[in-house]
């Protein structure tokens, strides 16, 4: 793991993309709410906020962080959903993987939930769109 203890602490952010592609039957039944396994978004929102404060644990030398916040957002698109994620905190290491774990993990769970309906979903484009502070100071996609 790399040494962070000499770093000084100053807020960081970072925020995170990706999108499911599905079916049109269960983009209608994710937007409804009306999936076999009951409101799609709100278990996938909570899925991602915990698979945030979980990144340590999951990746390999990444630093266990304590989040001052994370949220998760999704926007409907013609042929599927869009996840994004963004954390923060006031700390010594980025939150890049915990944006992207989040979003990741709550689109896994868009696809756990709709699975019933659509076995064909993709996963795709999941990228950082930014990220804010620490000494490489900020950066957009």
């Amino acid at each position: 793991m790399v040494d962070v203890g000499g770093k000084p602490e100053t807020a960081r952010s970072a925020t995170a993309t990706g999108r499911i592609r599905m079916s049109p039957e269960a983009l209608t039944a994710v937007r409804e709410g009306s999936g076999p396994k009951g409101d799609v978004l709100a278990a996938a929102r909570i899925a991602g906020i915990l698979a945030a404060k979980k990144t340590g644990e999951l990746i390999p030398l990444c630093h266990p962080l304590s989040l001052d916040a994370v949220q998760v957002d999704f926007a409907f698109e013609d042929d599927g959903v869009r996840a994004t994620a963004r954390a923060s905190l006031t700390g010594r290491t980025g939150v890049e993987m915990e944006a992207m774990t989040a979003t990741s993990i709550a689109l896994l769970t868009i696809y756990d939930m709709a699975k019933a309906l659509d076995k064909g979903m993709v996963i795709e484009d999941v990228r950082l769109l930014a990220k804010s502070g620490g000494k490489s100071g900020d950066w957009r996609a």
